[in-house]
């Protein structure tokens, strides 16, 4: 089972071919989607025996639980939801909602950022520096339970990471209805974002970019309504059903395909990467 892309890392030779040396003695796959699933494909795996479906949330929990927090008459938002490390890029967002908000005016929405995690100390000093104390809000760390309530009361979802295998953050708000805005540089943004439709992507890089994406979502007259129908429709097609599938099939290619022993050089990799 993967969920890694190409992009994910800088990729170096040498471990690259032992990635595909380990790859010849297994016989099937589970992946994320199709930048994972291409992944495999450049390190040599047979395509016949990738299968999909390996990110999913319960689609189910999260659009019960945005029915008890109806969005009607309540002050628009945006939420980001994730681990507070480098590699989220909060930051990045930051400097960009403080671009977004002299664009916006009075009319600007708030930003509501769930987590916790060792860059806290420096988002909330970043955050009095921009004179943002008062529009951004960091409710902290949330139970599994208590996240529709929050996605309920959302009216956008942003995801800037410079670095994301899949984010199931993703699925989980557009399981919720939302109109989402997603960093090309995570892995879901190829199968779970139609641009225009449900939402828009995005170079986590580009600060200017990005604000002036988060001014045409809540200014721009777009129907948020029909994005985040068209978010739940999206994401229906990769929820647990999707992983049964995809498990289902890897299992049935693997319990067809011929016994293969790993050769010496296999062993000896394989006992390196397990040694504690």
């Amino acid at each position: 089972m993967s969920e890694s892309t190409a992009a994910d890392a800088p990729r170096r030779a040498l471990k690259e071919l032992v990635k595909r040396r380990l790859l010849r003695h297994f016989a099937a796959a589970l992946v994320g989607g199709a930048p994972q699933r291409r992944y495999l494909l450049e390190l040599g795996f047979p395509g016949t025996r990738i299968f999909l479906g390996y990110d999913a949330v319960d689609n189910a929990h999260f659009a019960r639980g945005t029915l008890a927090a109806a969005r009607a008459g309540r002050p628009p938002f945006f939420l980001a939801s994730c681990r507070f490390v480098p590699q989220k890029n909060l930051l990045g967002l930051l400097e960009a909602y403080a671009r977004y908000r002299r664009l916006a005016g009075d009319a600007a929405w708030d930003l509501v950022i769930l987590g916790d995690g060792a860059l806290a100390p420096e988002l909330e000093a970043r955050r009095a520096r921009l004179g943002l104390v008062a529009s951004v809000h960091l409710p902290g760390f949330r139970q599994y339970d208590e996240l529709p309530s929050w996605y309920g009361r959302a009216s956008a979802f942003v995801l800037p990471s410079t670095s994301e295998p899949w984010g199931l953050v993703v699925n989980e708000a557009m399981a919720s209805g939302l109109p989402v805005l997603v960093s090309r540089r995570c892995g879901c943004a190829v199968d779970l974002v139609a641009e225009g439709r449900n939402g828009f992507t995005f170079d986590p890089h580009d600060v200017v970019g990005l604000a002036i994406l988060l001014h045409r979502l809540a200014h721009g007259g777009l129907d948020l309504a029909a994005m985040g129908a068209a978010s739940r429709a999206i994401v229906a097609r990769w929820g647990v059903e999707r992983f049964a599938q995809g498990l289902a099939g890897a299992l049935a290619a693997a319990a067809g395909a011929p016994p293969r022993r790993p050769d010496a050089i296999a062993r000896g990799l394989l006992a390196g990467l397990v040694r504690p």
